[in-house]
């Protein structure tokens, strides 16, 4: 008989019966075959770690004292139903993932763990089964990436399980990778070569003689390297300096993030906006493996990509791609012409956009209009995705150098090669007067050298992968004003004089009102996209819902859209939407309709009431799952009672009526 129920909070009888080593067998288990993220696991391979990690779950102390989520008795009962409902067709194995997650962090938080493992065991319970969906070619499959978190409090173990999901496999061993990406170099090998015979090997102290302090020895290695380099006829203009502070934090990112090694502009300063080669130096033998080093690796590219918005790639967008092993004292000539290749790589080989070009002190690109050259001025940058694989969406504020007062937004973002140009969809939306949406003006494809931008023939410049790629994205910039008037994105209107490029998403509105407007325009443009250009914009989240300083409203981001009478979807990398607004069902697969974007719009609302104080200040995260929040009305009153902030408590019972349109009985 399990031990009598108590009447202590929840979080009590978490915090006085710790999990402790209760999971090791099943964390172990995991380790044997898989070092890296769940994503690895085929279907019988998780069917499998589940089942061990919930009978291993009912035999935690806590499982016979927390009480069950609907029925009498214990969350012990709960987890051994859920068990027994395993090995049903209708089980969906992606609804444990999140607990597995929590319970194979490398830091355990027991309360993490049982709030999933709570949102888990109601989900089983509230959900019915899906309707058929489309077959897993024709559905995008769901792939996160680091910039799909609403908000910057998620814990940084799960960001990291994230990070791997992104980074994806590394693909070790490409011969011809070396001189794929330092073939180019003028005189490289000539130069590496004297640097080798007479610093490393001769002299009266060699630089590859034995050394205690190996980042010590890197700074005077890549001092005298660069000394050589800049004395050299081939040298190139720009200097460069070796980073070697692996105990100081570098400025510009949200934590407090340093490294080991790398590479940096020759300026004063040391900020992630100046890194343009990140390393790392591992001390510990058995911690030098490529899946360790990628996630080191990946943390540093995410930092600098996010400070460089005109970084096209660090390792490249598709995650990245890695030589053969070498040893420097078996291969030291390898070594001295890869550290001198970074020092003389340009700009543009190292993954900067030089179709962004600055002079005079302003940064602007050259678009071609009616067969003749326009100057758009950038103004500011308004968003830069924290990610390292995916589209990687940036956007500027703008201005033509002609009139000041035509503004726009540049948009610039890797384009799937299966998916349609998000420019034509605006274009399109744009011809058909569709309102609310901000109007199109241009849409290119960014080249470089005279190719188009993509990962495949021009950033891996055609490195054998084949068979390893999944997506090789295209980069696109379109070019829009942010006018609420009836068209889209980037109008050929010639008096944008309503545009707003100083659009900011609509939990930024200055008032309950402006902020409710603003939903309910942003609707009605969704309404009129489907209408009239017969398009479902599958991405409605806070971003992508923007109100202007003079109270227009309009809907943005046609990069997910589809055409509604498609008779199947494109089998594009990622599930569609930002994941915490995605719609229940589109979460379970199901494939995606109109009805699942105004679900997004419930879940915008809901989430500003729950995480913004008025139009400035933030909360605290909600760590709940959706759908425990809505099936009964009780249950949502209170707890948007709870967890609503002062500024939008007023609020609850118009949110509950939403509720009930979207969810009639409490159903999906």
């Amino acid at each position: 008989m399990p031990p009598a129920m108590t009447n202590q909070p929840r979080s009590t009888i978490i915090e006085d019966n710790p999990i402790g080593n209760g999971l090791d067998a099943v964390r172990a288990s995991f380790n044997t075959v898989c070092t890296d993220a769940l994503g690895q696991l085929d279907q019988e391979a998780l069917r499998k770690l589940t089942r061990a990690f919930l009978r291993a779950a009912q035999n935690l102390p806590a499982a016979d004292l927390l009480p069950a989520t609907i029925r009498r008795g214990t969350l012990r009962s709960d987890l051994l139903r859920l068990e027994l409902s395993l090995d049903s067709d209708d089980f969906d194995l992606d609804r444990i993932k999140p607990v597995l997650d929590a319970a194979l962090a490398d830091h355990l938080d027991d309360t993490l763990v049982w709030n999933r493992i709570y949102n888990a065991v109601t989900e089983s319970q509230s959900t019915p089964p899906p309707r058929p969906i489309a077959s897993s070619f024709q559905q995008t499959p769901w792939l996160r990436n680091t910039s799909s978190f609403a908000n910057s409090s998620e814990h940084r173990e799960y960001i990291d399980n994230v990070l791997k999901e992104e980074l994806g496999p590394i693909y070790i061993g490409l011969q011809d990778l070396y001189k794929t990406y330092f073939g180019d170099i003028p005189n490289l090998e000539n130069a590496s070569e004297t640097f080798f015979e007479q610093n490393c090997l001769g002299g009266s102290n060699p630089l590859f003689s034995g050394q205690d302090d190996v980042l010590s020895w890197f700074v005077v290695f890549t001092e005298k390297l660069a000394a050589f380099a800049e004395s050299c006829d081939s040298a190139p203009a720009h200097k460069r300096r070796p980073l070697a502070k692996p105990n100081k934090p570098i400025a510009g990112s949200v934590g407090k993030r340093k490294m080991d090694i790398g590479f940096m502009d020759d300026d004063s300063g040391y900020h992630w906006s100046q890194i343009l080669v990140p390393g790392e130096l591992k001390s510990n033998p058995s911690a030098d493996r490529p899946s360790e080093a990628r996630l080191d690796l990946g943390r540093y590219a995410r930092e600098v990509l996010a400070a460089q918005d005109t970084r096209r790639f660090v390792f490249d967008r598709l995650g990245g791609v890695a030589s053969e092993q070498f040893d420097i004292n078996k291969d030291g000539l390898r070594f001295v012409s890869t550290i001198l290749g970074f020092l003389w790589m340009s700009k543009e080989e190292l993954g900067f956009d030089l179709t962004i070009t600055t002079a005079e002190g302003q940064r602007f690109i050259e678009i071609t209009q009616g067969g003749s050259k326009e100057r758009l001025i950038l103004d500011g940058t308004m968003k830069r995705a924290r990610c390292i694989a995916g589209r990687a969406t940036t956007c500027w504020k703008a201005y033509r150098q002609d009139d000041p007062h035509a503004l726009f937004v540049i948009k610039d973002s890797w384009q799937y090669l299966e998916r349609e140009e998000e420019g034509k969809f605006l274009r399109e939306a744009t011809d058909k007067g569709v309102v609310y949406i901000a109007r199109h003006y241009h849409y290119e494809t960014v080249q470089v050298q005279g190719i188009d931008n993509d990962v495949r023939s021009n950033v891996r410049k055609g490195t054998n992968t084949t068979g390893l790629l999944s997506i090789a994205g295209a980069k696109r910039s379109s070019y829009e004003t942010g006018a609420f008037l009836p068209p889209s994105k980037r109008p050929c209107s010639t008096s944008p004089t309503k545009a707003s490029s100083n659009g900011i998403p609509i939990y930024k509105a200055g008032s309950r009102a402006t902020l409710l407007t603003a939903l309910a325009d942003c609707i009605e443009g969704y309404e009129s996209l489907r209408q009239e250009a017969s398009l479902l914009h599958r991405d409605i989240s806070i971003g992508n819902l923007l109100v202007s300083k003079d109270n227009g409203r309009f809907l943005i981001d046609l990069d997910l859209a589809i055409k509604e009478q498609r008779v199947s979807a494109l089998g594009a990398k990622g599930k569609t939407g930002t994941r915490a607004f995605i719609a229940i069902r589109a979460l379970l697969g199901e494939q995606h309709s109109f009805i699942h974007d105004l679900e997004s719009f419930f879940w915008v609302l809901f989430w500003i009431c729950i995480h913004y104080d008025g139009p400035v200040e933030g909360t605290v995260e909600l760590a709940r799952l959706k759908k425990g929040e809505i099936s009964n009305e009780g249950d949502f009153i209170k707890v948007a009672e709870e967890n609503f902030t002062p500024y939008y408590k007023s609020m609850v019972p118009w949110v509950n009526r939403l509720r009930k349109a979207v969810f009639p009985n409490g159903r999906r």
